[in-house]
């Protein structure tokens, strides 16, 4: 089972700002280890947890925004896709498309922050 996935940003607090205040995530573990800080959100629901790690040394800043080599990286999923789209569209969130039907359910792309794109999903 994974359980959580490590997700780069510049740094803790506003990647918490964006994905409490904005996203509706809950902070699930704040610990202070020195330098670093082991930081885990959680979408509401729950789901695999996102490790926000501070970027550090020029390859990992580099990566910031291309986690995943431009493809989407993360699937949100969620049970009431037109209320979530408006939700996250009145906060400032990028959609880089209006929402499809698909086969397997509604979904538009959006990016984070950082650049990282995402998918907004209601399953059929």
């Amino acid at each position: 089972m994974i359980t959580g996935v490590a997700f780069l940003v510049p740094d803790y607090d506003p990647a918490i700002r964006f994905f409490c205040d904005v996203m509706g995530f809950a902070l699930v573990a704040d610990i202070p280890q020195g330098a670093r800080r082991w930081v885990a959100v959680e979408p509401e629901g729950g789901g695999v947890r996102l490790i926000l790690a501070r970027a550090e040394g020029a390859v990992q800043v580099a990566a910031i925004g291309h986690q995943a080599g431009g493809r989407v990286c993360l699937f949100l999923q969620t049970t009431d896709f037109a209320r979530d789209h408006a939700r996250m569209t009145a906060a400032g969130v990028a959609f880089e498309e209006a929402p499809r039907h698909e086969v397997y359910g509604v979904v538009a792309v959006w990016r984070d922050p950082w650049g990282n794109r995402w998918d907004l999903i209601q399953p059929a």
